[in-house]
């Protein structure tokens, strides 16, 4: 049984251990994680009298290294310790003499003789990446993988003659993610929790406070270091099993098997569940079942029958492809330079080792970003890079798409020869013949780059308002579908260049689909618009829906976003103090439209999303889902990369519902009702309090004074009431018009009502078209009928229009009063809501205004500049509209208060939506 002392195993505090004593500290090691160690420790107070550790490797030095040599710290490089089992006297008297108290051993590969572990007043600690006594040895955290464990962590102990056999000082420990890997782990919790858990652990020792708690064998394990040789999979066993094999020896040395007569490794494993998807047989040495080289990776199964899908594949040759592309590997695998793109190859070496000064050696795995590039680089790069090849069509983003050495150069020669061309993507349209056009639809999910069935192959029909027909079946995404989406969004931000690149750059992408893909093709999306939701095509769509779009995307395109500032603290003499702040992407987003405006709210949600450098899943509405994924179809040939923008079609209650509660996301944007949204942030909350966005119902009261311009107030009120069939989240809900000129308002708006066309969308001459499906008609009707019940007066419409389709008159109630459910309730319709109030009443009329729960949107109209500006100031709304409706502008922010949501959209302000803020304090 795995020993377990609460009071050592505990999860991680992020209170701060203040230092009261100090030691003297001799550090031996290597490694970044070193170097950390260090610099917390000098930070906290403690001497670093002597730093140990390795020789440089190709010139450059360990880390660790660096770090104390800049600081002045005595440092030694020794290549070894001990020849022959003996300690070496020289070194062992070159260690003794820095007088350390305590010797701090973070990552140590080396073997330290007795005489120096005891040597020290308090010994020696060591950091051990396992929960001991389970999987001593030196490869522990690949055997926690391998073996399946629940739960991996750290160990700090006493360092004696044994392997890890020490006495424990503490623990930390963490759950086992179900794909995590030796990286993840590493990353997420060994990396920042060791580097804590070493300085804590020295000053328990400094305070008299360090624990020594005996190893007991029960539950010990100990397995030797991983060879190659070792890793071979055996294939008889669960898919589980399989997974934890490939998992814990990714990277090094790697599992393999034998296919086709030649070893071969593979990478990044993850179990998969659902039906066996499509793909071509490939038989493995030693399995029972053929693979599957499906479009995802080469799936394999256990002997219970489940399976796993790897992503990567490595050939004995070190040349390495994509699983999905195993068949084409002659395609994919790295091309053979001549010699004379060998030749361009080293000057380019030289250009990078131009910029990266810092840098001893450029070998073919240098991370131009990891190395120290920022921005300003990289158009050096291109610059350079294009004075030497003229016709070269290279692009900032394409340094970030191939950010290793070895990489770029492929990616160069691919471009030099022409053969950097994308594959062609794969669109299976449906097809409608439309005013002598022919509309073509995508009506697959879009995932990572692709249009996919949905994994359990379910599909639901998309219907005409028009005349209720089904236009396609679109594909009905799954929570499998979502958890795929979600799993190559975060990749796509993790190990793509999106989130690093230049907001200039994404800028560009962006610019590029709007201005030359969709602008192009707004006939096409009228067309779609009109089919699937009953916009009236040319007299909406074509004069109002493409320049927001445009301006959307320019906007935020244009604008990237705000890089910090610095703040002004209390100087600490006698040193000085800097903050500053930092604004980031968070990460994978969630945006949940609806189903009134789904190409507009994409562009308003989106826009800002991708713009501060995050990565996309979307859910359009499941009545309209048609119009995102021809977005995502021309987004894909504007040129963002793959993962970056995903789209799920399909229900609200399991793909809406599984997107608030993945844990991969950490931001959801929704626009939608009061009652979704509130059961979205909750989910949210439990899950892992992702950040959210919500623009929600609307009740928005629009007041019309007597000393308006009544020509004017009618135009506007009716289209505040009437725009897009009333299917329009500010749409005004209540009418508020003064006594004196109730009547004449009623009339004439009556009179222009019975001008109104209604009818075929497509058709140009037509005013009013269908709602935008079955079920919300029924909603309407019901509503009007409760109207008439509660007593408020049906002056005009009220019922479905005698014909095929979704159509309902333009209604007009008036004596509405306040405890009515047409005062309270938004209808979401074509209804306008008429209530009169006395001459001269300012605070009566706003205290009605105000009375609903609703915030989203408001309007006045008035001649009276005074009157105007007081009613908007006291107006419980997110946008006040004043002598004017519906008007709004990219660069102004919008959203509602109270139950209408928080949140903006629009602005500069929904910029930061996405963005989270970091403060930087640095002592100088």
């Amino acid at each position: 049984m795995l020993w377990t002392a609460n009071q050592f195993i505990r999860k991680f505090s992020t209170a701060r251990v203040y230092c009261q004593n100090k030691l003297k500290l001799a550090l031996i090691g290597q490694s970044l994680f070193g170097q950390e160690v260090y610099s917390q420790l000098r930070k906290e107070g403690h001497k670093v009298v002597g730093v140990f550790t390795v020789p440089d490797k190709d010139g450059k030095a360990d880390p660790l290294a660096v770090a104390a040599e800049k600081d002045g710290t005595p440092l030694f490089k020794f290549p070894r310790w001990r020849l022959k089992g003996k300690p070496i006297p020289e070194v062992v008297e070159a260690y003794k003499s820095v007088g350390a108290e305590l010797n701090v051993l973070p990552f140590c590969s080396q073997f330290i003789p007795m005489d120096v572990i005891e040597n020290p007043k308090h010994g020696s600690i060591i950091y051990h990446p396992s929960l001991l006594p389970r999987h001593r040895g030196a490869s522990a955290i690949n055997w926690t993988l391998i073996h399946g464990d629940k739960k991996a962590g750290f160990s700090v102990f006493w360092a004696d003659d044994g392997l890890d056999t020490g006495p424990i000082l503490l623990q930390r420990e963490c759950d086992i993610e179900p794909n995590d890997t030796v990286d993840t782990l590493y990353n997420r919790f060994l990396f920042p929790e060791g580097i804590k858990a070493m300085v804590e652990a020295v000053q328990l020792i400094a305070d008299g406070k360090a624990r020594r708690i005996p190893q007991p064998d029960e539950g010990a394990t100990y397995e030797g270091i991983q060879r190659k040789e070792n890793a071979k999979i055996s294939w008889d066993q669960s898919a589980v099993a399989l997974h934890n094999w490939i998992r814990g020896h990714d990277k090094v040395p790697g599992a393999w098997a034998i296919i086709n007569d030649q070893m071969v490794t593979l990478y990044g494993s993850s179990v998969v569940e659902g039906s066996v998807p499509s793909g071509e047989p490939l038989n493995i040495e030693g399995a029972s079942r053929p693979g599957i080289v499906s479009r995802n990776g080469l799936v394999l199964f256990g002997n219970d029958g489940k399976m796993l899908v790897v992503r990567s594949l490595q050939f004995e040759d070190g040349k390495m492809i994509p699983a999905s592309k195993y068949f084409s590997a002659g395609e994919s695998t790295v091309v053979e330079l001549s010699e004379e793109e060998k030749k361009l190859a080293e000057e380019i070496r030289a250009i990078w080792k131009g910029i990266l000064s810092n840098v001893p050696k450029i070998e073919d795995s240098t991370d131009f970003f990891k190395s120290g590039a920022a921005s300003m680089d990289v158009v050096r790069l291109v610059e350079e890079i294009k004075q030497k090849c003229e016709d070269l069509q290279l692009q900032n983003e394409d340094v970030y798409m191939a950010t290793k050495f070895e990489d770029f150069i492929q990616m160069f020669v691919r471009k030099l020869r022409g053969e950097d061309k994308d594959e062609e993507l794969v669109v299976d349209y449906v097809t409608k013949d439309i005013n002598n056009m022919t509309v073509k639809m995508p009506y697959q999910c879009f995932i990572n780059g692709e249009f996919v069935d949905s994994e359990d192959g379910k599909t639901y029909n998309t219907i005409n308002p028009t005349d209720g027909s089904v236009i396609c079946k679109v594909s009905y995404a799954s929570v499998a579908d979502v958890d795929k989406a979600v799993a190559a969004a975060k990749d796509a931000f993790e190990s793509g260049g999106w989130g690093i690149m230049n907001p200039r750059d994404r800028g560009r992408i962006m610019y590029r689909i709007w201005n030359s893909l969709i602008l192009p093709f707004e006939s096409e999306y009228s067309f779609i618009l009109s089919l699937a939701l009953g916009i009236i095509g040319y007299t909406i769509y074509l004069g109002f829906h493409p320049g927001l779009e445009e301006q959307t995307s320019s906007f935020f395109a244009c604008c990237g976003f705000s890089q910090g500032s610095t703040i002004p603290i209390n100087q600490a003499r006698p040193n000085r103090n800097l903050t500053f702040t930092k604004k980031e992407p968070l990460g994978v987003c969630a945006i949940i439209i609806p189903w009134n405006y789904p190409l507009m709210m994409l562009a308003w949600k989106s826009a800002a999303c991708l713009a501060a450098g995050n990565t996309l899943v979307l859910k359009p509405a499941q009545v309209t889902p048609l119009t995102a994924l021809k977005f995502a179809e021309l987004a894909a040939k504007a040129g963002f990369p793959k993962g970056v923008i995903n789209i799920v079609p399909g229900s609200g209650g399991l793909v809406g519902q599984r997107l608030s509660e993945h844990p991969d996301i950490r931001k959801l944007g929704f626009t939608g009702s009061t009652p979704i949204g509130k059961q979205i942030m909750k989910s949210c909350a439990v899950s892992n309090l992702k950040k959210v966005s919500l623009e929600l119902g609307g009740k928005s009261p629009l007041i019309i004074f007597s000393d308006c311009n009544l020509d004017k107030a009618l135009r506007m009120g009716m289209g505040a009431v009437y725009f897009n069939k009333g299917e329009n989240c500010i749409a005004a809900g209540r009418l508020f018009v003064e006594e004196s000129i109730h009547d004449e308002f009623v009339r004439r708006v009556v009179e222009e009502i019975k001008k109104m066309k209604i009818g075929d969308p497509l058709d140009r001459s037509t005013d009013h078209g269908p709602q935008n499906h079955k079920a919300h008609l029924e909603k309407l009707l019901e509503y009007c009928e409760i109207g008439v019940k509660e007593g408020a007066t049906l002056v005009y419409g009220g019922r479905q229009v005698s014909r095929p389709g979704y159509f309902m008159e333009p209604t007009v109630f008036t004596d509405v009063e306040e405890h009515m459910y047409l005062a309270k309730e938004e209808s979401f319709g074509p209804v306008m809501v008429i209530s009169k109030f006395k001459n001269g009443d300012v605070e009566g009329v706003l205290q009605q205004a105000n009375s609903t729960e609703y915030g989203l949107a408001s309007g006045v109209f008035t001649r009276d500049i005074n009157k105007a500006m007081y009613v908007s100031e006291k107006l419980e709304a997110g946008t006040v509209f004043v002598n004017t409706y519906n008007k709004t502008d990219v660069a102004a922010p919008f959203g509602g208060f109270k139950q209408s949501g928080f949140g903006k959209d629009l602005g500069e302000e929904a910029l930061h939506e996405y963005l989270r803020t970091k403060a930087v304090t640095v002592e100088y």
